[in-house]
């Protein structure tokens, strides 16, 4: 069962220890941690092994869990939790408060209003200092898109005309507005970034 539910980004599997060294830097120790469209699976499995102090919680899209559960399955990782089922466009935000929360690689794919949701959802679930951390392409108003990211842009608006590379001023706006304080935003590999903000204490 665990194999044929299993599905395989190959992209998770260049991007993960770039990922995880900047989690190293910007995660807790201990706490409950929230990610947001887990997709297959492969990073919750990843990383909840390098952090055991931190409870993994993964959630995407009904369709999608079955590959997450059969991830779980194979590593066997205590601290990784069932997945269950988020989807940003109907989703009530429970009352539970996280320390962390983590969104790879779908601020580009979700339509805007998704990602307003999102930031809503960290501003609510996030405890006061809590970390959300965030991964992926971005466009910035001081500088032209780098040509492998525009010919990506170019490619999501014609499968989806509601997806995009981001402005980065537009979704830190969007972080303020919802008690959110930009810590970093660190260069990554393939023209992508890491960024996270932490959740105001007042």
């Amino acid at each position: 069962m665990s194999g044929a539910n299993k599905r395989f980004a190959p992209a998770c599997d260049r991007n993960r220890a770039p990922i995880l060294s900047v989690l190293q830097d910007c995660l807790p120790p201990s706490g409950h941690l929230l990610e947001i469209s887990s997709g297959t699976g492969q990073h919750a499995a990843a990383f909840s092994s390098v952090f055991p102090g931190l409870q993994w919680q993964p959630t995407d899209l009904k369709e999608n869990l079955a590959s997450i559960f059969a991830w779980r399955e194979d590593v066997q990782c205590g601290n990784m939790a069932e997945p269950f089922e988020l989807d940003l466009a109907e989703y009530q935000w429970p009352l539970k408060r996280y320390d962390a929360m983590v969104c790879i690689n779908a601020i580009h794919i979700v339509p805007w209003a998704l990602v307003e949701r999102l930031f809503e959802g960290a501003g609510l679930t996030l405890k006061p200092g809590g970390c959300f951390f965030v991964y992926g392409p971005y466009e910035y108003e001081d500088r032209p898109l780098e040509p492998s990211n525009r010919q990506f842009d170019e490619w999501l608006k014609a499968r989806d005309g509601e997806s995009g590379i981001r402005r980065f001023e537009a979704v830190n706006q969007l972080a303020l507005e919802h008690g959110l304080v930009l810590t970093e935003d660190r260069s990554m590999p393939a023209n992508n970034r890491a960024i996270w903000w932490t959740k105001d204490s007042l």
